[in-house]
C-alpha cells in the first residue's frame, strides 16, 4: 500500500502496514516509512 511520508516529501510503500478501523467508522492502513520510520496513515475509500 502507498501512502505519502510527510517528513521524505514522497509517496513510498508502507512497511508493517495494518488494516484498522478509525472513530467514524471507516477504515484505514497504517505503516511505517521503510527510509526514516516515521509513521504513516492513509485512510481508505468507502
Amino acid at each position: 500500500m502507498d501512502a505519502y511520508c510527510v517528513k521524505c516529501k514522497a509517496k513510498k510503500e508502507m512497511k508493517d502496514a495494518k488494516q484498522v478501523k478509525m472513530k467514524n467508522g471507516r477504515s484505514a492502513m497504517k505503516g511505517r516509512c521503510p527510509t526514516c520510520g516515521t509513521g504513516m496513515y492513509r485512510i481508505l475509500s468507502s
